[in-house]
């Protein structure tokens, strides 16, 4: 597992692209899924040590995969960071619940994204 290897989800490739040149700016090496079934299936080929997961996505919400991704073998230590544009109150104690261990909140900037990392 290399300690710098991030996934990061979401259906927008916009958005993507966005999380992967952030991520790769800060000396990471990223890899993209477009949906939480496609996470997966990646997360159960490849050790991430950062996963950026978007909430709102067609299919199995970033909750459920955050949930499901949790159980399994290369899930376990992963750092799994919420990627969305909700981010009230109620909101950010929901997604903790399902195994989030941080909310990054849309539109997302180099510095924000540096600071979470720096948490770990």
């Amino acid at each position: 597992m290399s300690d710098r290897l991030a996934l990061v989800v979401d259906d927008h490739p916009t958005n993507r692209l966005l999380g992967c040149t952030l991520l790769s700016k800060l000396g990471w090496k990223t890899e993209e899924a477009d949906s939480g079934e496609r996470a997966i299936e990646l997360v159960s080929q490849t050790r991430f040590s950062l996963i950026l997961l978007d909430i709102s996505m067609p299919g199995i919400s970033g909750e459920e995969t955050c949930t499901r991704l949790r159980t399994m073998p290369n899930g376990d230590g992963v750092r799994i960071i919420a990627y969305t544009a909700h981010a009230f109150p109620e909101e950010r104690e929901r997604f903790l619940a399902a195994g989030f261990d941080e909310i990054l909140v849309k539109p997302i900037n180099r510095q924000r994204l540096e600071d979470l990392l720096k948490q770990a």
